[in-house]
């Protein structure tokens, strides 16, 4: 199945979702074009895995409208499940099984058509798994990895990557980051939540920040970027070094100020995406 015509892979408007008298979230916005890889950001709690059970139609949403690949994900559960490569952060898999028998099954569950055998092949020796080792033996890394295969191997329009890298290793975040890239160059859409920025920084074009299940922003990262501000250190004569925090905008203004006073040791770091997220986050930076 592919997408339809609009670029709106997923289209969220004003989602809520209740836990008896729990608003998990709380009228959030969300977009994602196709053949972008949007990051989802917001620390444990804020509504990130409650909104990707509700686009794959694991809940029933309480209020606003829900689009994924053109569907009503709580109307047909069944299609888009077919149509998307899921990933959660704590991959629970059929113990007594090996993880080739794993690979099977899930590729059974989506159709044999929608699953690219030589692609799971590379897969396996990319993330060095041992696929004839059974589920119980396997470490928290090894059964996110044999999740990892599945989805990436998948021919599916959309992935759905919840915390995808728990227990890996950095090499195979590494790998994880290759094939994230490889599946945007194929044209296929990702949305990546994640708490770990320097991931999304890496990976994504866009992302969408969340905070107690409502927006908070969301857009191009560059442009995200942009309104943030920009750290500035150089030693001034007869002040010493100095530190300032200014709009990116002023960059060029504040440097040439500086320099006619003759500053020497000038660094000028622009703004990250952890500028960004601390400060709707209001916590100090590690």
């Amino acid at each position: 199945m592919t997408t339809p015509a609009t670029d709106a892979v997923i289209s969220v408007d004003g989602l809520v979702k209740t836990f008896g008298s729990f608003r998990a979230v709380d009228g959030l916005d969300l977009k994602v074009t196709r053949g972008e890889v949007h990051g989802f950001l917001g620390p444990n709690g804020a509504g990130k895995s409650t909104t990707l059970r509700v686009l794959l139609g694991l809940y029933r949403r309480d209020a606003g409208s829900v689009a994924v690949l053109g569907m009503d994900p709580q109307t047909h559960p069944a299609q888009v499940s077919r149509c998307t490569a899921y990933v959660p952060g704590d991959v629970r898999l059929w113990p007594a099984l090996t993880g080739q028998q794993v690979l099977d099954a899930l590729a059974g569950l989506r159709g044999t058509r929608l699953h690219d055998r030589a692609a799971e092949r590379r897969l396996i020796q990319d993330f060095a798994l041992d696929p004839r080792k059974r589920v119980r033996s396997y470490s928290t890394g090894n059964r996110q990895k044999v999740a990892l295969v599945a989805a990436f191997a998948a021919r599916t329009p959309l992935l759905i990557l919840d915390e995808p890298t728990s227990g890996l290793d950095p090499l195979m975040e590494e790998v994880f980051r290759q094939h994230v890239r490889e599946a945007a160059y194929a044209g296929r859409t990702v949305l990546l939540s994640s708490h770990l920025l320097d991931e999304v920084e890496a990976l994504c074009e866009s992302v969408t920040i969340v905070k107690d299940g409502r927006l908070v922003e969301s857009g191009r990262l560059r442009a995200m970027r942009h309104l943030a501000a920009t750290r500035i250190t150089a030693v001034v004569p007869d002040e010493g070094r100095v530190e300032l925090s200014i709009p990116t905008d002023d960059v060029p203004r504040v440097l040439a100020d500086l320099i006619s006073r003759g500053a020497s040791e000038f660094a000028c770091t622009p703004a990250t995406l952890e500028d960004l997220f601390l400060r709707h986050y209001e916590v100090t930076a590690r």
